[in-house]
């Protein structure tokens, strides 16, 4: 727990820490160490010479504050450490965020980024704030203990000793019993949580169904199976705590028992007697806490290899001499892409001309929004190179690969703030002018001209403001103020109505002159212009050419035109 917790902070700010471990162990080691005082105390109480017991309550008293003193430094240490461990990993994480392909942030991923950075973080948080101490105290005070009982008898120390492997061994199993069981839990919780947000989501057409009454079947079997999982759960870890519970009394038991038979003997003082009940009793409160903090533990544990896991993603790979490109033509050689087994776009060449239009077409599945993702590096190639002016792209510097590249996507995000805010995403030092100029020419003043706040109106969260339609001018408006020589389109008016679709193509089409463009649409009137159509299946080019040629040779696209056309009659 500890090495993983210090590899997913790194070396960088692993340093406060180690600093609150050191604190905290020296803390409990000298608590341990400090009961080997209570035995010449007590032998003076007992021999009827207090006088003589000053000395070692002094010593006592001594030990008792500087482990009180050490034990509030690591306190302060641990809450301390838990703010920079909370700073330090969301900068770790952020910065190695930053550096992995953007093909990787998938809707599952940034749902799983959020929960890392905001619940998963906290969580671990709590560990050098709440958990490290406890856990720390339950180890190491019994081993100092033993240490004192070697001291004054070796016996009573190695029936101590019996603990220590008898204890690890019921922990461990407990672990791997609840750890299945967690597992369990956490996957029908998943899918509980799932089967809630799709009952909400369906609301419409259960209404529209008349069966607004009747009870949603597949929410009350996942809200079944999560009580039943999580009654697993809580009742797998019963058999853990009495095991730990009857082990720690077992050998206190024993040792309790073994110094009484010592004592009577004459092998042991009644002081040494004394000193040893109190030690070894001392010892039962932080092993039983094991118990629960072996649970708190794996928690914390769980949500350390899920944030281990995200930083041990390889990053993309940076080039160790970058070149910068010498025109703006696009070329793919013998691209080859794969998602797990399924070769999404296989051994693929095709060829762009700086200022040309390239128009992709298809059905779904084919890999048309692949291929502009491997031209603006979200993935890196499996086979093959793409190029970008005579330059492969893992040549190219990520920052002046994505200058030189604008793309407008059929799902627009916007950032909270206002229109102008988000149109100066584009650029942000351009000047008021520049800005009115790009959305002009996206169409996008006609919806500033009809908002009571005009270019102050905000837009919301990702853009809930406003209408897909709004959005998307907003996203070509930024687009054109950000005047990249390449240009990719991906369904960009796919989702619109009639009336935003003219606008918006409007805005596309002065956003595609003088530009390198590939664009991907279903809505084949806005490709027949392009000056080379390619028409995909199955990861590879079926058929090339201008919509006239194609049309004419009567294949695949000339078919696709055909239903496409007759859909929208």
């Amino acid at each position: 727990m500890i090495s993983l917790l210090l590899r997913v902070l790194g070396e960088r700010h692993a340093g406060p820490l180690r600093r609150t471990l050191a604190l905290m162990s020296a803390c409990a080691v000298l608590e341990g160490l400090s009961y080997a005082l209570l035995i010449p105390l007590l032998r003076a109480l007992l021999d009827g010479e207090p006088e003589a017991a000053w000395p070692w309550l002094g010593a006592f008293a001594a030990a008792v504050l500087a482990t009180s003193v050490l034990g509030y430094l690591s306190d302060v240490s641990g809450f301390r450490t838990g703010g920079e461990l909370s700073r330090g990993l969301h900068h770790r994480l952020g910065d190695h965020l930053a550096g992995l392909p953007l093909g990787w942030f998938t809707p599952g991923r940034v749902g799983e980024v959020s929960g890392l950075t905001s619940r998963s973080v906290m969580g671990v948080m709590s560990v050098p704030a709440h958990r490290l101490r406890p856990l720390i105290n339950a180890t190491l005070i019994p081993v100092s203990v033993v240490a004192v009982l070697f001291v004054f008898d070796w016996r009573l120390a190695l029936a101590g000793l019996v603990a220590a492997p008898l204890i690890a061994g019921v922990q461990r199993w407990t672990s791997k019993a609840t750890a299945r069981q967690d597992a369990e839990r956490a996957r029908h919780s998943d899918e509980a949580a799932g089967r809630v947000v799709e009952y909400v989501r369906a609301q419409p057409v259960l209404r529209a169904g008349g069966r607004t009454g009747e009870r949603f079947e597949l929410l009350d079997d996942a809200l079944r199976e999560q009580w039943r999982s999580s009654r697993r759960a809580a009742l797998s870890g019963v058999p853990g705590m009495l095991g730990l519970t009857f082990s720690v009394q077992a050998v206190f038991t024993i040792v309790l028992a073994l110094g009484v038979h010592l004592a009577l003997d004459g092998d042991l003082g009644a002081a040494e007697l004394l000193a040893i009940m109190v030690l070894t009793a001392r010892c039962v409160e932080p092993l039983l806490s094991l118990a629960d903090l072996g649970g708190i533990m794996r928690v914390s544990r769980g949500e350390l290899e899920r944030i281990d896991a995200v930083l041990t993603e390889p990053p993309l790979p940076r080039a160790e001499r970058p070149a910068a490109p010498a025109h703006d033509g696009v070329q793919l050689e013998s691209v080859t892409f794969r998602r797990g087994e399924r070769r999404v776009l296989d051994r693929l060449s095709l060829e762009i001309p700086e200022g040309k239009g390239l128009a992709v077409v298809g059905s779904s599945g084919a890999g048309k929004s692949t291929l502009l993702q491997l031209v603006a590096r979200f993935h890196d190639v499996d086979e093959g190179v793409v190029r970008l002016g005579g330059v492969d792209v893992r040549d190219i510097d990520g920052e002046h690969l994505m200058a030189r590249l604008s793309m407008v996507f059929q799902d627009v995000y916007l950032f909270e703030g206002t229109i102008e805010d988000n149109v100066r995403i584009g650029r942000p030092d351009a000047t008021p002018e520049e800005v009115r100029a790009a959305a002009a020419a996206a169409c996008l003043d006609e919806v500033v001209d009809r908002l009571p706040a005009g270019w102050d109106t905000q837009v919301g969260e990702g853009g809930t403001a406003l209408s897909g339609g709004e959005r998307q001018r907003v996203s070509i408006a930024r687009a054109l103020l950000k005047d990249a020589p390449v240009l990719l389109l991906d369904e960009a008016t796919s989702a619109l109505d009639p009336e935003s679709e003219a606008a918006v193509q409007a805005g596309l089409d002065r956003l595609m002159v003088g530009r390198t463009v590939i664009m991907v649409a279903h809505r084949l009137r806005t490709v027949e212009h392009a000056d080379l159509i390619v028409f995909l299946e199955g990861g590879a080019i079926v058929e090339q050419g201008t919509h006239e040629e194609l049309m004419r040779r009567g294949g695949r696209y000339a078919e696709f035109w055909r239903i496409a056309a007759h859909a929208a009659a």
